[in-house]
Order: structure tokens, then C-alpha cells, then sequence
């Protein structure tokens, strides 16, 4: 059956304004500030398309133009091991990795395939630019892995520092180029070799959280847990780099409570940070929207020290009107901070509970969870959803896999006509 596009427009989350997207619009050309636009779908139910595959069985809710091959959705359960030792009644997980048992299928072992599935389906089929996205390592694996599937050609951006990150259990084709930033330098960094390289027309940055299908691809979380639950969590987990997992999910929780079948929205968003990078937080419990000072010194030195390393990003989606600091003041959410040590113990904790390993991040999450619960933050009865980001990595390498190296390695001093030109010859321009 052919795919029809999802029908929607935007909406400037600041103003209100609503709007036609042009294509791949990003922002809202007539707002007074900076804002986040978000997508109004036409169809106002929660409705899971089971004709569909994977991820666009939620496709009503996704900003997309086709489907893309070999797509999965995250998987949503009910905790018995670590409910257990955390005492609470109610524990759901929603799981983004590779862990066959509970249904997931995700190969990269990280929900950064809802984003990347979502925003490639946002593309139109007949675009020729070359799509630009910039990581600090999940985010570049996953998008890699769809480009390379669905033929799609594509930069990655990635601190040189993170290039481990990049292993597939296939070897990528050669629509997919890696450009690294030296050794020592961090994801902002790669953010401004990205942004160099959009100087030119024929490149087309992907927007991070500024794209609706970001968003609303990673928002399916909520969405397979609501689907699992049948309502609305009372509180919501998940570690943050950006946060834009966090606000998706928000986001989803207003739509809901807008059909009116799953309840009133009183979700609390609670997110958590690797100390010692703790940009977000601190500003946060400073009861500040605008980020405390940070040099780059101090980012790279911090990112450096920190275990789960996708959690830094100095130039996060907090400040601006959406964006994480309205999250967390709508929801009535809050910040957590965890140790390397935290993340280790829980990490260890949740593979004897619950029975498969994962990532540092998702480590995190578990952590700050302990944490509310010890501090009374959630009742023991409350219904509350883990977001489980990354998982899985020992059963979808068991068979080993494939390292993929930077094809370029470029300083960050070089000028946009400079990297330009390096990019251009990758793809023989």
C-alpha cells in the first residue's frame, strides 16, 4: 500500500501562530523571539497504524513524506526485577535497544533510531541535498545506519574523541561520509563543523531539536508506553544531553490528554546529568532559564571525566520557549545529577533485575530514579515510565561487527570555505 503524507501544519509554541511547513522548516520566520515550532496533526486521535512496520505504526503522529526499510519501535513493559528492589508497584520500561526477548529489535541499541527514521522520512524522495547531522556517538550511529540502508547520502559530525561509537554489525555503504573534529575537542565543536559546512546550499543541516520529526519521532517512546499502560504516566525518567527526548515526550503527553482517552496530562518530567557535566542541572537548580556560564575549556575537560559521554552538550534546547526549561516548569519536574560510580552500580543493578546490559546514559536514568524514590519525589503506587535510551549492546555484537573510521579528520580553526571544499571531495563534487 502506498504511504500518504502525515497531514499537518506548525505551530510557534511561543506565540501560537499556526503556520504551513514549507518542506524542512525549522523555525517560525515571523516570531518576535526564539521559539520551538511544533506540529499540529490533522488527525487529533492517538491511532497505531498496524498496516505499518516498526517505527510508522505511529505515523499518524510523525511529521513524514514515505517510510524507510527496517525500521523498529521502542518496546514498553512492566518491571518485576527492578520494581522490586526500588519497591514501587507500578514500573514501566520503555525500551529503545536490542534485546529480542522483550521484542526489541533496534541494531544500533539506541531510541536515536526514532529520530533518524522519523527525520529521513521527513525528506522529500526527491531532494538531492546532503543531509548534515552532528553527535557525540548514538545519534551518529543511528543515522548512519538508515542512511546506508535507504541509500540516503549523508555528513557525520563527531568529536574524534567518540569515533568508538561508530561500530555496525554491517559495513556502511558509501553514501555515508564521517568527518571528525581532533582529538580533545567535544560535540559543540562538531556542532560547528556541521554549521561550517551548511554555509553551502547543497549541504542541509539536520536542525537537532529545532525539527519536528526529531521530536516527534523520539516522542513515540510515550507513545508505546501509553499504548502498553493505557494512560498517561504520573512521572516520566530519561538522561539528557539536549533534553529533546524529554520534551518529545512532554509534548506527546499534551496530544493525549487531548484525545481525551488516557487521561489528564500530569506527567512529571524528570531528567538527569552526569557529573561532573552538569550544565543543565545546575542551571536548573539555580531556578534560571538561561544556561549558567560554561567556558569550552571547562566543557571538554568536564565531558571528558564523564562515563556517560552522549550526555554533554553545551549548547542544549533549555533557554529558548518549548524547550527544556518549560518542560520542566509545565510538568512540575525536576533535575537529577548522578556519579560515574551511580551509573556503574545501577548499570550492574538493572542487568541482575532485569536481565540484559545497558549504556551509561540509560545507567543514569535508573540512578536518578533511585534517587526520587529515596527522596519521596514519587510514590511507591504511582505509574511511572523509565525511559530505557540505549540497551542491548552484548547480544547485537555477539556476532562481532564492523568499525567505521572518520573519512576526514578537520580542524575546527579552518574556515567554512575550507571545510567546503575538504567535504565536496568525499562525495566527488
Amino acid at each position: 500500500m502506498k504511504f500518504k503524507p502525515t497531514s499537518y501544519k506548525l505551530m510557534n509554541v511561543s506565540t501560537g501562530r499556526i503556520f504551513e511547513d514549507e518542506g524542512w522548516t525549522l523555525s517560525d520566520p515571523q516570531s518576535p523571539s526564539p521559539s520551538l515550532v511544533r506540529a499540529v496533526y490533522e488527525n487529533e486521535k492517538f491511532t497505531p497504524m498496524d498496516n505499518l512496520k516498526g517505527l510508522y505504526r505511529y505515523a499518524q503522529w510523525m511529521p513524514i513524506n514515505r517510510t524507510l526499510k527496517r525500521s523498529h519501535a521502542p518496546v514498553t513493559y512492566k518491571s518485576k526485577g527492578l520494581a522490586d528492589i526500588l519497591g514501587l508497584e507500578n514500573l514501566y520500561i520503555t525500551l529503545s535497544g536490542y534485546v529480542p526477548k522483550h521484542g526489541a529489535r533496534m541494531e544500533t541499541c539506541s531510541f536515536k533510531e526514532t529520530e533518524a527514521f522519523s527525520i529521513c522520512a521527513r525528506l522529500p524522495k526527491k531532494d538531492k541535498r546532503i543531509l548534515v547531522v552532528q553527535s557525540a556517538g548514538n545519534t551518529a550511529r543511528a543515522f548512519a545506519r538508515v542512511c546506508s540502508d535507504n541509500d540516503i547520502p549523508i555528513v557525520i559530525c563527531i568529536p574524534n574523541d567518540n569515533i568508538s561509537d561508530l561500530w555496525f554489525l554491517k559495513k556502511l555503504k558509501p553514501c555515508v561520509k564521517v568527518v571528525a573534529t581532533p582529538h580533545g575537542t567535544d560535540y559543540f565543536d562538531a556542532i560547528a563543523l556541521g554549521e561550517k559546512l551548511c554555509q553551502d546550499p547543497k549541504y542541509m543541516a539536520e536542525g537537532g531539536a529545532k525539527n519536528v520529526a526529531r521530536r516527534d519521532g523520539m516522542g513515540t517512546t510515550l507513545l508505546s508506553a501509553v499504548e502498553k499502560i493505557g494512560r498517561i504516566p504520573d512521572a516520566y525518567f530519561q538522561a539528557v544531553g539536549s533534553g529533546t527526548g524529554a520534551i518529545a515526550a512532554y509534548e506527546n503527553a499534551q496530544r493525549l490528554e487531548k484525545d481525551g482517552r488516557f487521561g489528564k496530562n500530569n506527567m512529571r518530567v524528570y531528567c538527569v546529568q552526569n557529573a561532573p557535566f552538569t550544565l543543565m542541572y545546575d542551571s536548573w537548580k539555580n531556578g534560571s532559564r538561561d544556561l549558567v556560564p560554561i567556558t569550552a575549556e571547562e566543557s571538554r575537560t568536564n565531558s571528558e571525566k564523564i562515563l556517560a559521554k552522549v550526555l554533554s552538550n553545551r549548547k542544549p534546547p533549555y533557554s529558548i520557549a518549548g524547550g527544556l526549561y518549560d518542560t520542566l516548569k509545565e510538568s512540575n519536574g525536576d533535575f537529577f545529577k548522578v556519579t560515574n560510580d551511580d551509573i556503574v552500580y545501577w548499570m550492574l543493578q538493572f542487568y541482575n533485575k532485569e536481565g540484559y546490559d545497558i549504556f551509561p546514559a540509560s545507567g543514569a536514568a535508573v540512578a536518578a530514579l533511585k534517587q526520587a524514590v529515596d527522596s519521596g519525589a514519587v510514590k511507591k503506587d504511582e505509574t511511572i515510565m523509565l525511559n530505557i535510551t540505549g540497551a542491548g549492546m552484548i547480544n547485537a555484537t555477539s556476532k562481532g561487527f564492523d568499525h567505521k573510521k572518520a573519512d576526514l579528520v578537520l580542524s575546527t580553526d579552518l574556515s567554512a570555505e575550507e571545510v567546503i571544499s575538504s567535504v565536496d571531495k568525499l562525495f566527488k563534487l
